[in-house]
């Protein structure tokens, strides 16, 4: 037990020196999965505007979103996994990724 328990801990250690890199793969991740959604939803609510408004507005508002996530989201999920102990960190991770990867395999 003690072994599993100091893998844990040294797998927390060297993610918690790496959470920055981490977050933002998580955030560009979870854009990419879920993208494709709030693209639609941008289309379906300005689709009745003329074809160069829509396409600017199209993307401005794609740029703007996705840019601002990226650059204001990651620092604030990089602090929140900051906030575990070295005993869950690891697992949280292992378990956000686990939980990332059957989304994208149901897509």
């Amino acid at each position: 037990m003690d072994l599993l328990l100091d893998l844990i801990a040294t797998l927390s250690r060297w993610s918690r020196s790496h959470l920055s890199d981490i977050s933002l793969a998580i955030m560009a991740t979870l854009f990419v999965l879920f993208g494709p959604v709030l693209n639609a939803w941008v289309q379906r609510n300005i689709a009745g505007l003329n074809f160069i408004l829509r396409t600017l507005l199209f993307v401005v508002l794609c740029a703007v979103v996705y840019g601002l996530g990226i650059i204001y989201l990651s620092p604030w999920l990089a602090k929140g996994l900051a906030q575990f102990n070295n005993y869950t960190l690891a697992p949280v991770l292992i378990l956000v990724l686990f939980i990332i990867g059957v989304v994208a395999d149901r897509n």
